[in-house]
């Protein structure tokens, strides 16, 4: 059987951006229905489903890109099977480049970056992304509803579709796109899903795990504790 140090070093990349959940400060639009002090502790549930669909995404090298700077120890005591790196840059656009270049810039041969706040992502979406970057697209992005995105993936530098477009806004995925066929990049889509930040996302969220037994088991733990799975 070969040992650790004999098996192939994973060509791809996967990062999920992430923060530090603290009451008042994260999902906050959550607030009402949820407390702050639930609404950080319902995004931590967020967070560790996605890592744990980060887990079974075949030959990749999971990486957590975190805030604040100080979070460190909690990221690393939450995932010690994950690389840790402080997510860098003036805006949410600088952070994703610098965190996707970062890993480009080391020889990798595709790179994605998602968020953390979509628990029900399939894992079949994590999969073909890759599938679609070791074919021939050049970016794959997954539109999120609100037209955002909540993951995008690069064979090589592309600092335009990162720092160019107007973020929190519903012309993310737009501006990408122009972007793209501006630089003759061909991108593939993946299917459209969502992010959990509003109180009518948590009821889509709710319906969602009714009818999926098996997905998100930490956010769904979590809802059934406080009594709001089905409330």
């Amino acid at each position: 059987m070969a040992s650790a140090q004999d098996r192939p070093i994973p060509k791809n990349v996967l990062l999920v951006v992430a923060k530090q959940p603290a009451p008042g400060q994260t999902k906050t639009r959550l607030t009402p229905p949820l407390t702050p002090a639930q609404a950080a502790a319902l995004y931590e549930c967020f967070l560790l489903d996605t890592l744990d669909l980060m887990r079974r995404v075949p030959d990749v090298r999971p990486v957590i890109a975190y805030l604040p700077a100080e979070a460190q120890a909690y990221f690393t005591g939450l995932a010690p099977d994950f690389e840790h790196i402080l997510q860098s840059g003036r805006d949410l656009g600088a952070r994703l480049d610098n965190a996707l270049t970062e890993y480009l810039r080391q020889d990798y041969q595709h790179v994605a970056i998602m968020n953390s706040d979509g628990p029900t992502l399939p894992l079949a979406c994590l999969v073909a992304a890759f599938e679609h970057l070791a074919g021939d697209a050049d970016v794959v992005l997954g539109p999120a509803d609100d037209g955002g995105y909540y993951l995008i993936g690069l064979k090589r530098p592309a600092p335009r579709l990162l720092r160019e477009v107007r973020m929190s806004t519903p012309y993310v995925t737009a501006d990408i796109l122009a972007l793209a066929a501006e630089e003759g990049l061909k991108v593939a889509l993946l299917p459209t899903w969502y992010d959990v930040d509003t109180a009518e996302d948590l009821v889509r969220l709710r319906a969602d795990l009714a009818s999926a037994p098996d997905v998100a088991p930490q956010t769904r733990g979590w809802l059934e504790s406080c009594q709001l799975l089905t409330g």
